[in-house]
């Protein structure tokens, strides 16, 4: 019940809170500012799956757990990166470009590399992923919701406005019962796993906010591009993590190990990143406050 019903709406919910706050020039955007996109783009696309795989490696994670961790390093970030780059006092148009047009993204890149990888640790025991299918499922599930609440957002404003905030929530109480129910449904392999999955995760987060603090130092980005780089690259879309493992095994009970990994990041994401929004946010220059 959880994989065919919550599961799925949790995802199509969030994807349409994320399209009820983009606008079509989110997507122009990236043109008038070039650098600070190819420097989210850079961290997002080739840092953070190598990051990924380097941790995988360094933990001697489980074939099937390592599989897990490289789905959520595709994943882009969600809302929620959203919300926690206006908290800290970030680029939030920036921040929101690069999670509209990585989401849309995602829907190409995310299947090919999900069955690299999974070929990659397992072998020969490597499940048949069918890239064509997975692709159609992602669209149905993350993209179409985005395209509709972008059209909500296009022509019925008002609406969308007063919709945004019970949606979101609705979205996070969703988000809760799926981190549960993939944390339940493999609580032996968590157990025996906890002692390198737990601290895999953790240093995955802390180590790509700050390379995205680094990134940003080294191209000369602004104090708030920075910030919405650095967090855009440590905050993953867990949901869609989870989804994904779901997706790419015929499953009729409880969530794969494949999962796991997002179902974990999902809890300990909040514990590295509120330090690192509340340093920023106290720490911003007095032009950032003010935007």
């Amino acid at each position: 019940m959880l994989i065919s019903i919550f599961l799925p709406i949790a995802l199509a919910i969030i994807m349409f809170s994320l399209g009820l706050g983009l606008t079509p020039g989110d997507f122009t955007r990236i043109f008038r500012r070039p650098k600070a996109f190819a420097v989210g783009a850079l961290a997002q696309i080739i840092i953070l799956p190598i990051v990924a795989y380097a941790l995988a490696i360094l933990f001697r994670l489980p074939a099937e757990l390592a599989v897990g961790l490289m789905i959520l390093s595709l994943c882009p970030s969600g809302v929620t990166s959203n919300i926690l780059t206006k908290i800290a006092h970030g680029d939030l148009a920036l921040s929101i470009s690069l999670t509209g047009i990585f989401s849309l993204t995602s829907v190409t890149t995310v299947p090919f590399l999900t069955r690299f990888f999974a070929e990659h640790f397992l072998g020969m025991e490597a499940p048949t992923i069918r890239v064509g299918a997975l692709g159609i499922s992602m669209f149905v599930i993350t993209v179409a919701p985005v395209i509709a609440g972008m059209l909500v957002r296009r022509y019925a404003s008002r609406l969308a406005l007063a919709a945004e905030k019970p949606v979101s929530a609705l979205a996070t109480i969703l988000f809760v019962i799926v981190v549960i129910g993939a944390i339940a449904a493999n609580w032996r392999l968590l157990v025996d796993n906890l002692a390198v999955l737990g601290p895999s995760v953790v240093v995955l987060n802390a180590v790509l906010l700050a390379i995205g603090l680094l990134l940003g130092r080294i191209f000369s980005l602004s104090w708030r591009e920075s910030t919405s780089v650095a967090i855009e690259t440590g905050i993953q879309n867990a949901t869609l993590g989870i989804t994904v493992g779901t997706l790419i095994v015929e499953q009729a009970q409880g969530l794969p190990p494949f999962s796991l990994p997002s179902g974990v990041y999902g809890v300990s994401m909040y514990v590295v990143s509120i330090p690192f929004v509340l340093w920023r946010r106290r720490t911003a220059p007095a032009d950032a406050r003010a935007a």
